[in-house]
């Protein structure tokens, strides 16, 4: 039997309110509508005002009753949240049709507890030519190389879904990990899902089709600024993860340096060989070189800050 859903949307920023809306209509045209929509607003009051004049009375509008941040956020919706299956959408994506019909059908197995689906970027202009399709996930997107489908580490964070007995079981987002406003950190995902496999053994995270989504990607993380900043911060969350994980914590990011970059880069090498939009090409090369490079040093610096603090939180050392 197909299982219930509450679908939560976080949102913090007053630009993003059209877009939040727009995501809020998007899941109540779902078909099945989910049981409840939950909008949770982060330190923000005005916000959570205006979004409560905007939206159908039968949304949720809540305040994050913790301290600043998403994975806060994310853990006030999971205590309001009444329905089996707790689904998760970024304020700025869109669900495609069929979307939530698709993620709570993979839940028919009993030991799948999670679930995610595709994110396809919606560029506000157009993406780079310099930007590598590998490097996707830095503006929050479905990446090249990344599995369409079948068993893997965790899900994207802005598309998945959770049976509720995960958070009962093996506790809800760690707050020392994950995004805190417009900083580019992240993570707080991989670690749930790396603590419910030991917590949960025999359990499956699962990747589907059909549950697709388009995620706005403003023009402005399409720079090189915003993007070595967003590898460099990543490096940092992952050696957080390492931290707290085992030796298999990063098997995923070990084969997507040794599988999916090499590969890239060398259709890009050979399009620059063949005169085919050379500079395009190359600036794709120096993107994922210079891209490995900043998230190498913030894994370097990462392990060392958690090696002699293991529970220093994440936000408090991004400023």
């Amino acid at each position: 039997m197909t299982p219930s859903a509450s679908v939560v949307i976080c949102a913090f920023a007053d630009e993003r309110e059209k877009l939040t809306i727009r995501a809020v209509e998007a899941v109540l045209a779902q078909q099945p509508a989910p049981a409840e929509v939950i909008v949770v607003v982060d330190h923000n009051e005005a916000l959570g005002d205006q979004l409560r004049g905007r939206l159908p009375e039968s949304v949720i509008v809540a305040a994050n009753s913790g301290d600043k941040g998403l994975s806060s956020a994310r853990n006030t919706a999971i205590a309001l949240a009444q329905a089996e299956v707790i689904a998760f959408l970024d304020d700025d994506a869109v669900p495609r049709a069929g979307w939530l019909a698709t993620l709570l059908a993979a839940f028919v197995e009993g030991d799948v507890v999670g679930v995610g689906g595709k994110a396809v970027p919606a560029w506000q202009d157009h993406q780079p030519p310099w930007f590598p399709n590998t490097y996707l996930w830095v503006v929050g997107c479905s990446y090249e190389g990344q599995p369409e489908t079948g068993a893997v580490r965790n899900p994207i964070g802005c598309n998945m879904a959770f049976r509720r007995e995960l958070f009962e079981r093996a506790g809800v987002f760690d707050t020392q990990i994950g995004r805190l406003g417009s900083r580019p950190l992240g993570c707080e995902e991989t670690e749930l899902c790396i603590r419910t496999a030991r917590v949960m053994p025999g359990t499956r995270f699962v990747l589907v089709k059909g549950a697709e989504i388009d995620h706005w990607v403003p023009q402005i993380r399409g720079r090189w600024g915003y993007f070595v900043r967003r590898c460099y911060y990543e490096g940092i969350s992952k050696a957080l993860v390492r931290t707290l994980g085992d030796t298999r914590s990063l098997d995923t990011e070990r084969t997507y340096v040794s599988r999916a970059l090499p590969s890239e880069a060398l259709r890009s090498l050979r399009a620059v060989l063949r005169g085919n939009a050379p500079l395009a090409a190359g600036g794709r090369i120096a993107a994922i070189l210079i891209g490995l490079l900043a998230a190498g040093t913030g894994y370097l610096g990462g392990a060392v800050m958690f090696r002699d603090n293991p529970q220093a939180p994440l936000s408090a050392n991004a400023e």
